[in-house]
């Protein structure tokens, strides 16, 4: 069973995710489990009608910010699950626009989206929580880039910091 997750060695990662994992700052599944509540706790405050708020022009949505965490968070705890089970299939990139396009998040309850992120957010904790050093340690391909399964963890964890900083900022 997993206790302290250190921090992936650029190593371990595609450039591109340093800029999610330097968001992240203390244990990863100490930080997961906080950043659950304070989501939550920001997507609770919001109305219905602010939720379809856009900033500016094809912007996405409150609504949709919040269905493509859940997305990104799926996808990359999927990847995180066949790699730590040593599975050697490399996995496909995805372009979030056309998955936001597709789920038509602005039609959901924002109570429900909020609903729906803290279950997957418990799935992830209850995934990596099993993970032992081995398993953190695993690698495979996502995106035609090599990953390990610890940067897949802290990935989680930056972007939706990422996304709810941008939620505050732009958005609030």
């Amino acid at each position: 069973m997993s206790t302290a997750v250190s921090r992936p060695d650029p190593s371990e990662y595609a450039p591109y995710y340093g800029a999610y994992i330097d968001q992240v700052s203390g244990e990863l599944l100490a930080v997961l489990s906080e950043e659950r509540k304070r989501t939550l706790a920001l997507l609770e405050g919001i109305d219905e009608q602010r939720a379809l708020h856009r900033y500016a022009e094809g912007k996405w949505s409150v609504k949709e910010v919040a269905g493509h965490i859940i997305d990104a968070e799926r996808i990359f705890a999927y990847r995180a699950l066949r790699f730590a089970r040593n599975d050697p299939t490399p996995l496909p990139g995805f372009d979030q626009n056309p998955y936001v396009l597709s789920a038509n998040f602005d039609r959901i309850p924002l109570a429900e989206l909020a609903a729906e992120f803290a279950c997957v957010r418990q799935s992830t904790l209850h995934l990596f929580r099993h993970f032992g050093p081995e398993e953190w340690d695993r690698r495979g391909i996502a995106s035609e880039k090599e990953i390990s399964v610890r940067a897949l963890g802290w990935v989680i964890a930056g972007h939706e910091i990422h996304h709810t900083r941008i939620l505050r900022a732009k958005y609030l």
